[in-house]
């Protein structure tokens, strides 16, 4: 199946962007109650922007998609194309069962998104055929571009990835699995015009080891909240640095990772504290998440002071 022209460009669009930089997932903006703060959303999203990631995508996981309802959604998504003004493309993420993912899609479809993230589906686990079914029943509905994304329990079998190609739409898939084996397969069997993304928490970790299997763009959740050390990692990795990619993660990325796994959903409250501490609009996160302690925030702030001197950075 060929792509229609509009997942063309998009893909076009998304593959320039990503040899250029990171992929941005930003935050969303909460005020002190709870409340949606589009305000600072804007503000936050325009600093962002200004440090030239690849492209950007509101209202995904680090966005936290699943505490917006639909008009928040679509604030969200019309203030993003607004702010990126056409200077890089916008992916919005989409999510739940088919049918909630379809009105989300056809938002982000109004609202100007140049494509869609295919979250992973809402609690059920289902067998390939199903997984296949959620896609096509979502690409039928609307014209905007998709890229899967498989983690927990979404995961693509070579068969279903093909099924999945062929549709008019699909210029994408997001991993988060992590098996590199398994995806290397699915590299080697996915038609040329299909895009890969590293989609691994904290993804820097891996992204020497996705490269090496043809994965080499990757999202990248630091961005949200420092730029500096995101774009240094990727020059430094593009560039075959490798001292420096080392002396990143060690110093930094691993300590990072070795505290968001301490509490559940940290990989998200985590960030956005970091995002706090640097001054950055973007307020509290939404139940279920929980914002840090104390003891973790202190550590959080001490290792961030750390990531930024390791890029000749401040706060």
């Amino acid at each position: 199946m060929i792509l229609n022209r509009a997942a063309q460009d998009a893909a076009q669009r998304l593959r320039d962007g990503m040899a250029r930089g990171v992929l941005s997932f930003p935050l969303t903006s909460f005020a002190a109650d709870g409340s949606l703060d589009l305000d600072a959303y804007r503000t936050y999203l325009a600093g962002q922007l200004a440090t030239e990631p690849g492209a950007v995508f509101p209202a995904c996981g680090t966005g936290e998609f699943s505490a917006l309802d639909e008009d928040e959604y679509r604030q969200v998504v019309t203030a993003a194309v607004e702010v990126a003004g056409g200077r890089i493309p916008v992916v919005a993420g989409i999510g739940y069962g088919w049918a909630q993912a379809l009105r989300f899609a056809r938002i982000a479809e109004e609202a100007g998104a140049d494509a869609a993230l295919v979250l992973p589906h809402y609690l059920v686990k289902g067998p390939q055929e199903g997984l296949v079914e959620q896609v096509r029943r979502i690409a039928g509905g609307t014209g905007i571009p998709l890229i899967v994304y498989q983690r927990d329990h979404v995961a693509f079998s070579i068969e279903s990835l093909r099924s999945v190609a062929e549709l008019p739409t699909v210029i994408g898939l997001k991993d988060g699995h992590s098996d590199l084996d398994r995806l290397q397969r699915l590299t080697l069997a996915a038609p040329d015009h299909l895009l890969f993304f590293n989609g691994a928490a904290t993804a820097e970790i891996q992204a020497r080891a996705y490269a090496t299997v043809g994965v080499p763009a990757y999202s990248s959740a630091v961005h949200a909240f420092a730029p500096e050390i995101a774009n240094a990692f990727f020059a430094a990795l593009s560039s075959g640095d490798d001292s420096t990619v080392d002396r990143l993660l060690r110093d930094f990325y691993v300590p990072l990772v070795e505290l968001r796994d301490r509490v559940p959903g940290y990989a998200v409250s985590l960030v956005k504290a970091a995002a706090r501490l640097r001054g950055k609009p973007v307020g509290p996160v939404r139940a279920p998440l929980t914002d840090p302690g104390p003891q973790d925030l202190a550590e959080l702030e001490k290792l961030l002071e750390t990531g930024l001197g390791l890029v000749g950075a401040t706060r």
